[in-house]
């Protein structure tokens, strides 16, 4: 790892000052991983949206959208696995910001490419770079976050690929409407690259690393609260390297590869909507690409406030379990389904698709939010990069390029039967990752009771 990137310590906090500066920084953690997270959607979700364009432009083929749409996930799953692991030994803030820099640079390369073969090449490019954001982003929310209110604070952080996702039609929307729609290149990949740049620079001068980074103790010494935390270890692990770490506490821990397939399952559904909702609303549905663009933006617009609902929720009434309300809201997600696929009108499928969108990204965001708390923080990277890897390389590669394959061979229902199939495998690896929770509830009791 570049020096650059290497997770060194600050300068030491006096004693007397550790719980002051503490809950100063605190909430600049999570303020620079809300807008560099935003950032990397923003050079994500453009591509998505520039699909009717090269279609229409350059001529490319619903199949070649999908196999570059499920190519790159597939890149980006294996970058998140591995990114994420180097994220646990790494200065997270100056590794996202990093990857953020290089994913902009690949797409302002995209805004003048025009031939199949550069722009998979730079769509590949952009999934490796975009590995970089989601690993660091969770080992800074593990290390400045307790248990009692992370269900709250993650939430605020996870509507910010929402806000990033949503933010690319308007920007995209707004800057071809003042250039006019022959620079639908600059509208769609240049615009937002300038736009992603600044947050970096803001990024960098607000945002904060790891507790260890800025010369504070681990969050369980500032706040007293280990019992609170689910698993609290407090070896040293500087002697341990990244595979070590995603060997002893992520490959050998059931409850870790449940919660990871949760996200397959979400994910499936997520990009069988997000991806081919462009195309299905305007072939199938008739709409405008305006009215698309509408209903593109609801899709991610309509999970934030269920997404920090649900947060809320989950540390109040549910006293940090999260998988009750996940089962609750795939529920929900299975019905929309069936208003987004049959409905006839304007009305109805955008709804379909708000509620889809609104509470898909519930069961998503809490199985991101479990899987740091079956862990030691030191190792909250290598699991999240476990739970990404899983989620793109089977998950989303499902949700784009076998929806893909299944609606061109067999029609857009077939694409529809999918995506109730991840529903009811969802909703059974909520109930085993309940299950292990339980466990460790157990285990913590007993713990605490051999201390007292």
């Amino acid at each position: 790892m570049i020096s650059l990137l290497k997770s060194k310590p600050g300068v030491a906090v006096p004693n007397d000052k550790i719980l002051i500066e503490y809950n100063r920084l605190k909430w600049r953690a999570l303020f620079g991983i809300f807008i560099g997270y935003a950032a990397y959607y923003i050079v994500r979700n453009n591509f998505i949206l520039s699909t009717p364009y090269l279609i229409s432009e350059y001529q490319f083929s619903k199949s070649d959208i999908g196999f570059m749409s499920g190519a790159m996930l597939i890149i980006y799953g294996l970058s998140k696995g591995f990114m994420s692991v180097l994220a646990d030994k790494s200065n997270p803030k100056h590794f996202m910001i990093f990857g953020l820099i290089l994913s902009g640079l690949v797409n302002l390369m995209m805004g003048f490419s025009s031939a199949f073969w550069m722009f998979f090449i730079l769509v590949m490019f952009n999934g490796l770079f975009q590995g970089m954001g989601a690993g660091p982003a969770y080992v800074i929310l593990a290390n400045w976050f307790p248990r009692k209110s992370r269900g709250v604070t993650t939430a605020i952080f996870n509507i910010s690929h929402n806000v990033g996702g949503g933010l690319i039609a308007p920007i995209a929307g707004g800057a071809m409407a003042f250039l006019g729609t022959e620079y639908w290149q600059a509208a769609n990949f240049i615009i937002p690259v300038a736009i992603v740049f600044i947050i970096a620079l803001i990024f960098y001068i607000i945002g904060t690393g790891k507790t260890y980074n800025e010369g504070l103790p681990l969050l369980v010494d500032i706040l007293k609260n280990e019992d609170e935390e689910l698993v609290v270890n407090k070896k040293d692990t500087s002697s341990l390297s990244s595979w070590d770490i995603f060997k002893e506490y992520i490959l050998k821990d059931i409850n870790v590869w449940f919660v990871s397939f949760i996200d397959v399952f979400t994910y499936m559904i997520r990009f069988g909507v997000l991806t081919w909702l462009p195309l299905y609303l305007l072939e199938t549905k008739g709409f405008t690409k305006g009215e698309m663009s509408t209903a593109f933006a609801i899709f991610e617009w309509a999970a934030i406030p269920s997404t920090i609902l649900a947060g809320w929720v989950t540390d109040t009434y549910f006293k940090g379990k999260r998988m009750p309300l996940a089962i609750i809201t795939l529920l929900g997600v299975g019905v929309a389904i069936f208003a987004y696929w049959g409905g006839k009108d304007l009305l109805t499928v955008t709804i379909g698709a708000g509620v889809i969108g609104c509470l898909i990204y519930v069961p998503m965001f809490l199985s991101s939010l479990q899987t740091i708390e079956l862990v030691p923080p030191f190792a909250a990277g290598s699991a999240t990069g476990l739970r990404g890897l899983l989620s793109y390389v089977l998950g989303s590669f499902s949700g784009t390029a076998l929806f893909g394959i299944l609606a061109h061979n067999f029609g857009w229902d077939a694409g529809f039967y999918l995506l109730l199939f991840a529903v009811f495998g969802c909703i059974f690896c909520c109930i085993m990752t309940h299950r292990g929770v339980m466990k460790l509830e157990s285990k913590k009791i007993e713990r605490l009771n051999g201390k007292a």
